[in-house]
């Protein structure tokens, strides 16, 4: 995660030739002199493109004698224009709340600067696609002995960080927006009321740097989220296309690496909970709706900290840009402390947390007698769930919520005691209907939820069904 969320600062992009970019920034350049580090995000540049393709730390170079020398460093005309072009579509922008061009050019900028181990993204290869495709039919297969689900993935594909960014944007989006519209009306409102008819032009402009602030910071986070997921379900919503079981080749290696695990069996795990996720989200037509809009309830109740904006708004420096963008960077986000926030965080960390028990829950029923490392591998990944991992990051960076099932272990204990007492359609029948499901408090009583009776909604719904179509006005042959 970038530790200037709301800069301007684009991401290098991968040289051509070894240390070569390295090179091109003559005063040292990275992290301390207007890269994306240190403790001025900006270094000496005050629009915040030090990131820029071969633009190094500007106003390094030059001498005082010089203004445009001192301003511009060593730029040639080429960085000069990108310069220019790039505050140009910041400040063009009319669309909604977020970049999302920008944030998709930034992002794949990430993805091919490589990950902090030296890792670069690469094409996925023919081998590596059958293997992909294979394991995820094995799972489909040992999954169909222990859920009653059928399985929802029609293709099952191999993918590269680069193209999980593309498949993945639009879900980040629906996610996304509702937050930073908020953002970006709050901008507007931070000016007097009297001033606001007058400032027509300003507030557009605001709103259309807001817009770009929070491309570049969705650009910066799902392309830094990239390097590491290894499916499409990560973060436990469905971030894909619909009935495509995804993983990512290159980045499971890197999961698998220190494990002592053999790479098969890692491999297969991984099918194993990407074909689970799937089976889910395809069979039970509700979810994903659910899931989706309890992130929207939960958004809806944030409020953005407008005195920081107001602050920095009036004490705004049209040369010191990053006065706005630090103010930004020391957080907006206050869930309101309500019965219904409380409420809408509440829904949300169950839903979450009884899909990932779910899927714990079925995918280790599958392997347990399959793969020698199936305890290992699901002790690894329930703490990198558990612990907040990079999509805990990244949503609590973008709309200040943090994604994790705090009661993961909860969740899955009383799917299996389900399984135990009901069998396999009995556990999975309760998803039939959200109101079957189990609540929180249910989580705190598994065994009183385990026994108790439930009503039977499929019926119910059948009733209802016959009894709408019994009360059908009849046409001109007398037939309903």
């Amino acid at each position: 995660m970038s530790d200037t969320p709301f800069g301007f600062g684009l991401p290098p992009e991968e040289p051509e030739n070894g240390d070569e970019g390295k090179k091109k920034d003559p005063a040292g350049g990275g992290q301390g002199s207007g890269g994306q580090g240190g403790g001025n995000p900006f270094g000496a540049n005050p629009f915040g493109f030090g990131g820029l393709p071969g633009m190094g730390a500007l106003g390094g170079q030059g001498g005082a004698d010089n203004p445009f020398a001192a301003m511009f460093g060593s730029l040639n005309p080429n960085d000069l224009g990108a310069a220019f072009q790039q505050l140009g579509q910041m400040l063009s922008y009319e669309g909604g709340p977020v970049n999302w061009d920008m944030a998709k050019q930034i992002a794949r900028q990430v993805v091919a600067q490589g990950t902090a181990d030296g890792t670069k993204d690469a094409s996925v290869g023919p081998a590596e696609k059958a293997a992909v495709q294979e394991a995820v039919r094995l799972a489909d297969l040992w999954l169909d002995g222990v859920t009653s689900l059928p399985s929802g993935a029609s293709t099952a594909v191999a993918w590269s960080r680069a193209e999980w960014v593309e498949a993945t944007l639009p879900a980040w989006q629906q996610l996304v927006d509702p937050v930073a519209e908020r953002v970006g009306a709050a901008m507007g409102d931070v000016l007097p009321e009297e001033m606001q008819a007058m400032a027509g032009p300003l507030i557009g402009m605001m709103r259309s740097m807001g817009g770009a602030m929070f491309g570049q910071q969705i650009g910066q986070a799902v392309g830094a989220l990239a390097g590491e997921v290894v499916g499409s379900t990560d973060v436990g919503l469905p971030l894909g296309p619909a009935g495509r079981a995804a993983l990512l080749p290159l980045n499971i290696e890197a999961f698998g690496k220190d494990l002592g695990v053999p790479s098969e069996e890692v491999r297969l795990y991984l099918a194993l909970r990407e074909a689970a996720h799937q089976r889910l989200f395809a069979h039970v037509p509700w979810l994903r709706a659910h899931l989706f809009g309890a992130v929207e309830g939960y958004a809806r109740g944030i409020k953005v900290d407008t005195s920081k904006l107001e602050e920095a708004v009036g004490q705004l420096d049209p040369t010191h840009p990053e006065q706005l963008q630090e103010a930004l960077q020391q957080g907006m986000f206050q869930p309101e402390d309500t019965p219904a926030q409380k409420a809408a965080l509440a829904r949300l960390e169950t839903a979450l947390a009884l899909v990932e028990g779910w899927v714990d829950a079925v995918v280790h029923e599958a392997a347990k007698s399959r793969l020698t490392s199936a305890d290992a591998l699901r002790e690894t990944l329930r703490r990198r769930r558990a612990s907040g991992g990079p999509a805990e990051q990244t949503f609590a960076t973008l709309i200040g919520l943090e994604l994790r099932p705090r009661r993961l272990r909860d969740a899955a204990r009383l799917w299996a005691s389900l399984t135990d007492a009901r069998g396999v359609d009995g556990r999975d029948g309760l998803w039939e209907h959200p109101d079957m499901l189990p609540t929180a408090t249910d989580l705190d009583d598994p065994d009183g939820f385990v026994h108790r009776e439930h009503l039977d909604f499929s019926e119910l719904d059948k009733m209802l069904g016959e009894a709408a179509k019994g009360d059908a006005p009849e046409d001109g042959d007398g037939k309903e």
